[in-house]
């Protein structure tokens, strides 16, 4: 197939992947909610559907060869170089998704492949000069990045190591979140039974943080190593007397590999905390339906941490389900 920039489809004829369709979109192949992919081809990623749909080419609609998607990010990436360049995507199948995972689960099986998902992420915040001259408009700094890099991503795969000056400070960071990990410096303690894990961060552990997704960047540990240390999809991490509650990006999807549990809202839980709170702390929560909800105090809080777990444990234990990815309308 071959790729077109997503604002200029209007009526072409196209497969879209790991986006929403347009008018001419005859296929839709993408772990988003409200956009069920076919059954014979689904799966966690939407670059794993991809490659799966190379094995599956009868559900590919006669005469279409456009492909697209309306954001740049690593698992869109791998989805398109699998339809545009199908052999040599194939002899990468193996490191190419394990990029689209660390993309966009923060997880990864290969440290290569953690590294080029720090480079793709580079490249798309507009941070460094492989891809020099990004549009400020988001629907052209699109189309950019990919017209640049479905060229580079052999190069990129093979020598990652040539990239160090993109990759170098945040893999430390990574390197020293996994350690502190290890160590225990960093404690992790889970509740499977309400898909939480409760990070505990101790003194001198990294503060760097990482890249998530296509260009964000959060602070803290490094995302990868505390997504790589727990499968739970609610983490709440306390350090230095604050506290953060986040909702993983597994749980707005439509994630097959195993079952998980259904997103509960987090802005009642934020309304609790807030008639808890003693001292001029104002608590937020973003909306269920974003990527990765969080819920945050706005300075350090009156609320001692044994009571601020009892209240988040209670509210996973009784709060409602409040996102779907399965169903149709949570999209």
């Amino acid at each position: 197939m071959r790729y077109q920039p997503y604002h200029t489809l209007h009526a072409t004829p196209n497969v879209i992947v790991d986006g929403s369709p347009t008018d001419g979109t005859a296929l839709t192949i993408t772990h988003w909610p409200g956009y069920p992919p076919p059954e014979p081809i689904a799966d966690d990623l939407s670059a794993q559907m991809a490659f799966r749909l190379l094995e599956h080419p009868d559900l590919l609609p006669a005469g279409v060869d456009a492909v697209s998607n309306n954001h740049f990010d690593q698992d869109g990436l791998v989805s398109i170089y699998a339809l545009v360049a199908p052999e040599d995507a194939q002899a990468r199948r193996q490191l190419l998704e394990d990029v689209a995972a660390a993309g966009d689960f923060a997880t990864f099986q290969t440290r290569d492949a953690a590294r080029l998902s720090m480079v793709l992420a580079a490249c798309a915040r507009g941070d460094d000069d492989l891809v020099a001259g990004l549009p400020a408009d988001y629907a052209e700094r699109t189309a950019t990045l990919y017209g640049e890099l479905l060229g580079r991503l052999p190069e990129l795969c093979t020598h990652i190591d040539r990239y160090r000056r993109w990759w170098g400070e945040e893999d430390a960071t990574l390197g020293a979140s996994i350690d502190a990990i290890e160590r225990g410096v960093v404690g992790i303690e889970e509740a499977p039974d309400i898909d939480l894990a409760i990070v505990m961060v101790g003194a001198g552990a990294p503060t760097g943080g990482g890249h998530r997704f296509g260009h964000d960047w959060v602070d803290g540990l490094h995302p990868m190593a505390v997504c790589g240390a727990t499968q739970r999809l609610v983490v709440a991490t306390i350090r230095d007397g604050s506290y953060q509650v986040e909702l993983r990006y597994e749980s707005w999807v439509q994630l097959r590999s195993r079952p998980t549990r259904l997103r509960q809202d987090l802005v009642p839980l934020a309304a609790r905390l807030q008639d808890d709170e003693r001292g001029d702390v104002i608590w937020h929560a973003d909306r269920v339906g974003s990527l990765t909800p969080r819920l945050t105090a706005s300075g350090a809080t009156s609320i001692p941490p044994a009571m601020f777990l009892a209240t988040l444990t209670d509210h996973l234990r009784t709060a409602p389900a409040a996102w779907d990815p399965f169903d149709v309308r949570s999209g």
